[in-house]
């Protein structure tokens, strides 16, 4: 199937899985859930949440574990946290400062998620065992998604900050 339109596929089932439900971890877990089990190319895909002005946490994900805490000023993950915009890696060792949670990691794409007042609530990210895993047509519809959540849940939630 064209990755168009199976994107096309995944937004919709979330977005119906979305309609009706009200808490924003179980948003998150099903998001992580439709697109981790949707794209096979997707070896590790999970959220890091907003803990405090300069902190990542993580949130819900599958694949292998994944980093636990991550500073705004570390990784990729930390980047798009700091200049709210995707970061699309075809070569993650051609990031300086990249943190090789996995070293079978070959490309990443992070999209922050940003409420409407630009505030970060979060990062998507999502990890490749294959190089150029993304490109546009994955930014695009990550980011979707992303506004997606946000739009539905715009405020951070309430969470225990280091």
């Amino acid at each position: 199937m064209h990755k168009q339109k199976h994107y096309s596929q995944v937004y919709a089932n979330i977005q119906a899985l979305l309609t009706a439900d009200t808490d924003w971890l179980a948003a998150m877990a099903t998001i992580i859930s439709e697109l981790h089990n949707s794209f096979e190319s997707f070896d590790w895909t999970g959220f890091y949440r907003v803990v405090s002005d300069e902190h990542l946490q993580i949130g819900p994900y599958q694949g292998a574990h994944g980093c636990l805490n991550i500073p705004f000023q570390k990784g990729v993950c930390g980047a798009a946290a700091t200049t709210k915009k995707t970061h699309c890696l075809a070569d993650v060792d051609s990031f300086p400062g990249h943190i090789a949670c996995s070293s079978s990691t070959r490309s990443e794409i992070v999209v922050p998620v940003l409420n409407k007042h630009g505030e970060v609530l979060a990062v998507l990210d999502v990890d490749s065992d294959y190089p150029s895993a993304f490109d546009a047509v994955d930014q695009h519809w990550l980011e979707s998604i992303c506004m997606l959540y946000a739009m539905r849940y715009p405020e951070r939630p309430l969470v225990t900050s280091r």
